[in-house]
């Protein structure tokens, strides 16, 4: 009797492939609320794993209290600032809509400080005087339609924010979880992607973790750095509600829109209550405070990961523009491992074909008599 010879079952093929996807879908499906905060707070995990270690060494090898003290300084950077930035506008949203509303009862000063400029004052003191003639009315004309639809957007996306900080607060209670069993989650990955792709799984995973790194020092980095130097000239210029400044421009800094549309606009404010000096020395103060990302972040970045820099700002920008905030990670990480993955791809050849070189020896030609005779 012959045994049964072994059938390929299409059926059972397809039907098992349909309950992976939906089993795939589905829970894709139940954990959708909290993907973005989990999302958030592996990256912030990785980004900062080994500073934890660090703290852990130093707080005597004990993991609860560096969880503890880092799910704190994560709540003192992320979670509080953001609060007080919602209910500050919460609070001064009516006011806001209400003064874009009278724009018409603004005043103009004459700015006869403009004088005093070397060379250009008089053009613009003159330029200056002709667009508050009719008491501004020209000037305010064209601002007007701008400015309340500017402000009433602006209130009205603190709706939004609410969600944000929702997620802002899942990451942080994700991170803490990620902190205290990072080497168990790391190890999970890393297995996962070597049964993926073997080897070349795991240097993908390393890839990514080291563009995460360099991205989280070249762009938050520097947006901390220049927000609280920023801060500290709008403190010292005498401008209202420095504090809450200093949190907008660190978003703006994370956002790569930089802290010139706050140092502008508050040094605009400074000449046009006539303090000359304050403006001044404010704007020279934004000059280089605005400027300065160019030189940090680069050089934060080259610290995180040997990777080029053109490739790390596109993926910031192009991943902001495709996925919004999260994107300023997740666009350098793919971006960064397709282009390792390629390199590799491409150079995996060990041993190449050697080509065959060949040496051109000169020869002695017997040249006959008579036609020797006919060369000389």
């Amino acid at each position: 009797m012959k045994p049964m010879e072994s059938q390929f079952d299409l059926a059972r093929l397809i039907f098992g492939i349909l309950f992976i996807l939906v089993l795939i879908v589905a829970t894709l499906w139940i954990i959708q609320p909290f993907l973005l905060g989990l999302t958030w707070g592996g990256m912030v995990v990785i980004a900062s794993w080994p500073l934890f270690i660090r703290l852990q060494y130093y707080l005597w090898n004990k993991r609860f209290l560096a969880v503890l003290v880092v799910t704190l300084a994560l709540m003192l950077l992320f979670v509080i600032p953001i609060g007080l930035l919602i209910n500050s506008v919460v609070d001064k949203g009516p006011e806001l809509v209400q003064w874009s509303s009278n724009l018409d009862e603004l005043t103009f000063p004459e700015l006869q400080w403009l004088n005093n400029i070397p060379i250009v004052g008089e053009q613009l003191a003159s330029g200056w005087n002709n667009m508050v003639a009719d008491g501004g009315r020209t000037l305010l004309a064209k601002i007007k339609p701008y400015a309340g639809q500017s402000t009433k957007w602006f209130v009205s996306q603190v709706v939004h924010v609410g969600f944000f900080m929702f997620h802002g607060t899942l990451m942080v209670i994700f991170s803490a979880l990620l902190y205290y069993k990072g080497e168990v989650a790391g190890m999970a990955i890393k297995k996962f992607a070597i049964r993926l792709a073997g080897e070349k799984g795991e240097l993908a995973i390393t890839l990514a973790a080291q563009a995460i790194r360099a991205v989280a020092l070249g762009v938050v980095v520097t947006a901390l750095i220049q927000s609280i130097l920023g801060g500290i000239g709008l403190a010292i210029a005498g401008i209202p509600f420095a504090t809450l400044l200093t949190v907008v421009m660190f978003i703006c800094g994370v956002a790569q829109i930089g802290t010139l549309p706050v140092l502008i606009p508050s040094t605009i404010w400074l000449f046009w209550i006539g303090d000359t000096n304050m403006g001044i020395f404010l704007l020279i103060w934004s000059a280089i405070v605005g400027t300065m990302d160019n030189l940090i972040r680069p050089l934060l970045i080259r610290m995180g990961a040997d990777l080029p820099l053109i490739l790390i700002l596109l993926g910031v920008i192009g991943g902001m523009l495709a996925f919004g905030m999260i994107g300023l990670f997740i666009g350098p990480v793919v971006l960064a491992v397709g282009y390792r993955l390629l390199s590799a791809w491409i150079n995996e050849l060990e041993h190449l074909e050697q080509i065959p070189r060949y040496s051109l020896r000169k020869k002695k030609v017997a040249i006959p008599a008579k036609e020797a005779k006919e060369l000389k």
